[in-house]
């Protein structure tokens, strides 16, 4: 079952249209009906709560406004150890030169690192 703090992705009508965090989920009056509470990640942020039973938190089709919705829990991709040959511990002199080298097979993957803090600007060419 999706759970506070989850993140999900809202379909309508089968296409995706929103993303949406959970930030609450309590009973509600009617039994076996829960009011979810929904932080909208799209701009600008929106706060809603829908009144839905356990199965359509949990991915099963239900109808609002004439049009079929569902949400689907979002499970991030796992990304594999980039420093698996790193030592879990500093060397003890802090000088180790064979722990500072790396594979250069490995470096031809990695990507750029951008400071905002230092990214030029483009219009006027000075730092920003």
């Amino acid at each position: 079952m999706a759970e506070i703090k989850d993140i999900v992705l809202i379909y309508m009508e089968d296409a995706p249209v929103s993303f949406a965090r959970i930030e609450d989920i309590v009973p509600d009056h009617k039994k076996d009906w829960y009011q979810i509470r929904l932080l909208m990640l799209q701009i600008p942020l929106q706060v809603v709560t829908w009144i839905l039973k356990a199965d359509y938190i949990n991915g099963d089709v239900f109808s609002m406004n004439g049009k079929s919705m569902r949400l689907e829990k979002v499970v991030a991709p796992v990304v594999a150890n980039e420093h698996n040959d790193a030592p879990e511990t500093p060397p003890e002199n802090g000088n180790d030169s064979e722990s500072l080298k790396s594979d250069d097979s490995s470096e031809k993957n990695q990507g750029n690192i951008i400071s905002f803090s230092k990214r030029k600007n483009h219009k006027n060419g000075q730092e920003s």
